[in-house]
C-alpha cells in the first residue's frame, strides 16, 4: 500500500495534475490536498514535480466555495458572481465589469461590441499567446500582426503606426487593435492610445497575463475602452477557469452582458434577435475568484521576487536580456522570461531539456503569431524581433509557492555549477 512521503504536501492543481513539494514554506496560505485524492488523480506522477505556473489557492477558497454550494447557486448567476464583479470593480476602478468563463471569451465579446465583423482588419500583437488572435478569426476578420519593441517585448508603437498607414493606403482601414501585455509587463499604452486615437482605431487590452500589473498607478486592462482578464489555472490568480470583460461605455457593457447570456430578449418565451454565446462565469468559480483577489498583492510580490532572484544570478551572463519595465510601470512578472543573444553561448532548448529530465517544467518564449500555421497568409509588420526571442528564450518556473531552494536547484541544473544561496 502506497503512503504519503513524510515532509511533502500537495500544493498545486493544474490540468488535473497535483504536484507535491517539500514542505519548507509557510503553511498558512497552503491548501492541503488529501493524499488519496493525489493518488486518484495522478498515481504515477513523481512527487517533486515543479510546474511553470501552478495555481496557488488560499484557505478562503474552500470557505467561499462551500458557501456557494450551500446556497444552491451553482449556475452562471448568483451572489458570488455579483460579489466577484464588485471585487473586479474595486480592483480595477472600472465601472462595468462582466465575469466570464474565459479570457478568450472576454476578447471575443470585446470585438463584438467594438463592431468588428466579416472582412475587417484587426491589428494584434504577434508576440503573445494564440488566444489573443483566435477571436479575430471567430469574427471572420483579418488579423494584422505587429512586431514588438526590444526593451519590453510588447507591441512597438512605431511599427503600429507604420502598419496603420500602410493598411489605410491599401484601402483597409483597421477597425481595432488587440494589444497584449506580454508576461504581465505593461505595454506603452500612452503612445499606443495616442496613435490609435489619431487614426480612429478602437483599442482592446489583452490583460490576460497582467492582473496585478499597473501603469501610472492604473490597472492594466483599464487604459483602453475595452479590456480582458484571464483567470485560467496557470494565471497569477485563478478561478480554475474564467475571465472578465472591462468596459468604459455603459451601452457596450449592456450589449456584452446580453450576448454573453445567449442574446435573450426580454420576453416570457426565449426570443433571440442576434447571435449569442454562453460566456458567463459559474457562481462556483466566482467564489474561488473572490478568495484569490484577497491575496493578489502577495501573489504579485512572490512572482516579482522570483524574477529578481533569477535575474540576480543570470544578469552576469553575456547577452542575457529580460523585459524592462516602462517608467511608471509595475509588472506582475507572471512568468520569469529571459532571452540569450548569440554572444551568451547559451542554448535555451538545452536548458529546457536538462530541467525536464529533472522533472521541472519550463517553456520557450512565445512563438510569434505571424509564424503560426493557424494564421498563414495574415499580414505582418516588423523586423522579426519576436522570432529571435522565440529561438533562444526561456520561461522559468514562476509559481507563488516556489522556494529559494527550488530556484537554486533550477539554476544549478542549468549551469552545472553551484550558486551562492538564494535568500
Amino acid at each position: 500500500m502506497r503512503t504519503r512521503p513524510k515532509g511533502y504536501r500537495a500544493n498545486a492543481l493544474q490540468s488535473h495534475k497535483i504536484s507535491l513539494q517539500k514542505d519548507t514554506s509557510d503553511r498558512k496560505n497552503a491548501v492541503v490536498i488529501p493524499w488519496k485524492m493525489y493518488l486518484a488523480c495522478m498515481p504515477n506522477m513523481p512527487v517533486d514535480r515543479i510546474y511553470l505556473s501552478p495555481p496557488h489557492l488560499s484557505p478562503k477558497a474552500m470557505e467561499y466555495l462551500s458557501e456557494a454550494v450551500a446556497s444552491n447557486w451553482i449556475a452562471p448567476v448568483g451572489p458570488m458572481v455579483t460579489r466577484f464583479e464588485e471585487t473586479l470593480k474595486q480592483y480595477s476602478g472600472c465601472e462595468h465589469c462582466l465575469a466570464l468563463n474565459s479570457g478568450t471569451s472576454a476578447l471575443h465579446l470585446a470585438l463584438i461590441v467594438a463592431g468588428v465583423s466579416v472582412g475587417d482588419d484587426v491589428l494584434c500583437s504577434t508576440f503573445t499567446f494564440a488566444a489573443s488572435a483566435f477571436p479575430i478569426l471567430y469574427q471572420k476578420a483579418t488579423p494584422i500582426f505587429v512586431e514588438s519593441e526590444v526593451r519590453g517585448w510588447n507591441l512597438c508603437p512605431d511599427t503600429l503606426e507604420q502598419a496603420i498607414l500602410d493598411r489605410n493606403r491599401k484601402g483597409h482601414k483597421p477597425k481595432a487593435l488587440v494589444v497584449a501585455h506580454s508576461y504581465g509587463n505593461p505595454a506603452d499604452m500612452d503612445a499606443i492610445l495616442d496613435i490609435c486615437d489619431r487614426h480612429g482605431v478602437t483599442v482592446i487590452e489583452d490583460a490576460a497575463e497582467a492582473v496585478g500589473s499597473s501603469l501610472h498607478g492604473k490597472a492594466m486592462g483599464t487604459h483602453s475602452p475595452l479590456g480582458a482578464y484571464s483567470f485560467n489555472g496557470n494565471k497569477i490568480i485563478t478561478c480554475s477557469s474564467g475571465g472578465a470583460l472591462l468596459c468604459k461605455d455603459s451601452t457596450q457593457a449592456k450589449h456584452a452582458r446580453k450576448i454573453a447570456a445567449q442574446a435573450k430578449e426580454p420576453s416570457l418565451h426565449f426570443e433571440h434577435h442576434e447571435e449569442g454565446h454562453n460566456f458567463l462565469m459559474s457562481n462556483l468559480l466566482a467564489a474561488v475568484g473572490v478568495s484569490q483577489f484577497e491575496v493578489l498583492k502577495e501573489r504579485v510580490e512572490a512572482r516579482r521576487k522570483n524574477f529578481e532572484n533569477y535575474r540576480s544570478k543570470l544578469q552576469s551572463t553575456p547577452g542575457c536580456q529580460w523585459q524592462e519595465e516602462l517608467a511608471g510601470a509595475l509588472s506582475n512578472r507572471w512568468l520569469s522570461a529571459f532571452f540569450f543573444a548569440p554572444e551568451s553561448n547559451v542554448n535555451a532548448l538545452g536548458w529546457m531539456e536538462k530541467l525536464a529530465a529533472a522533472n521541472i517544467e519550463s517553456r520557450p518564449l512565445w512563438k510569434p503569431m505571424h509564424t503560426q500555421k493557424a494564421f498563414t497568409g495574415a499580414p505582418y509588420y516588423g523586423n522579426r524581433l519576436s522570432e529571435k526571442l522565440f529561438a533562444n528564450g526561456i520561461c522559468l518556473p514562476s509559481g507563488g509557492m516556489l522556494t529559494a531552494l527550488d530556484q537554486q536547484r533550477i539554476l544549478e541544473l542549468m549551469f552545472d555549477t553551484k550558486f551562492d544561496q538564494i535568500s
